[in-house]
C-alpha cells in the first residue's frame, strides 16, 4: 500500500527561555537528496541528542492533530503539520501499524524505523504548552524516526511504500516498554530483538537490565528547569 506524503525542513533558530531549535518547519515542494544524516537543507540543534543516522527523519501521523486539538481547543488552530517538527506526515500509518525495523520505499530511497521519537521540552516552548511532551508520552502520540539504508532522491510526489517487516514489535509497543510499563528484562529483551532497533534505546535498554531500573526523563521532558 502507498501512502501520500508531505515533506518539511527547517532551519536552527532561537527561543527565548529555552535553547536552540529547528522544530519550525515549512513544506517542500519539489524533489530534494536524502542523504544518511536527512533531507537537503533541513538542520537540527544539538546533534548529540537530534539528527544523526538513526534519527536522520522524523514522521509524525496526521491524524493525531484531532486528538492534541481536542485536548486544546483554544490552540486548536495551531495543530497541523508540521507542528511537532516532523519531516514526513501521512494518514494511514501510525504507532500502531508501523513496527521497528519496517523499511519503506520513498522515491528513490530505502528508509528503516528505528525507534519512537522521544518527546523533548522544546514542543513545550514551541507551541506554548507546559507540559505537552508529558503528554505526548503518555499518550504514545510521538511518532518515529528513520535512518536512511539506501541515499536518493525523494519529494512529496513520491509516497511511502512498505517493502519490508523485520520485527513483530510495534512502536506502541516499544514506546510502552520504555515509558509506561514498570521495569520488565523480559520487555527489555523483547524490545533489544527487534531488528532495526537504533543504538541509542539499545543502549537504553542494557543499561536497564544492568541495573534493574527505569531512568529518570525528567530533564529530557523539562529541560531541567519547569515554568
Amino acid at each position: 500500500m502507498n501512502y501520500p506524503v508531505a515533506v518539511f525542513t527547517g532551519a536552527i533558530r532561537d527561543y527565548p527561555g529555552s535553547r536552540p531549535s529547528a522544530i519550525a518547519k515549512r513544506a517542500v515542494s519539489g524533489t530534494l537528496m536524502l542523504t544518511e544524516y536527512g533531507l537537503e537543507g533541513d538542520e537540527q540543534a544539538e546533534q548529540g541528542i537530534h539528527g544523526g543516522p538513526d534519527r536522520a527523519l522524523c514522521h509524525y501521523p496526521r491524524e493525531h492533530y484531532a486528538h492534541w486539538a481536542r485536548e486544546f481547543p483554544a490552540q486548536a488552530g495551531r495543530f497541523s503539520a508540521p507542528a511537532f517538527g516532523e519531516n514526513l506526515s501521512t494518514d494511514g500509518l501510525t504507532e500502531e501499524n508501523v513496527f521497528i525495523g519496517d523499511i519503506f520505499r520513498w522515491g528513490d530511497a530505502l528508509i528503516q524505523v528505528t525507534q519512537p521519537r522521544s518527546p523533548c521540552f522544546k514542543v513545550n516552548f514551541h507551541l506554548d504548552i507546559e507540559d505537552l511532551s508529558l503528554r505526548m508520552q503518555h499518550a504514545a502520540r510521538v511518532g518515529w524516526l528513520y535512518r536512511v539504508i539506501a541515499a536518493g532522491r525523494v519529494g512529496p510526489n513520491a509516497p511511502l511504500e512498505l517493502a519490508s517487516r523485520v520485527s513483530n514489535v510495534s512502536l506502541r509497543d516499544a514506546a510502552s516498554i520504555a515509558w509506561r510499563s514498570p521495569f520488565s528484562d523480559e520487555q527489555c529483551l523483547r524490545l533489544l530483538s527487534a531488528a532495526g532497533l537504533s543504538a541509542s534505546w539499545t543502549r537504553t535498554m542494557q543499561k536497564r537490565r544492568l541495573s534493574g531500573e527505569i531512568e529518570d526523563f525528567s530533564r529530557r521532558l523539562w529541560g531541567g528547569t519547569r515554568r
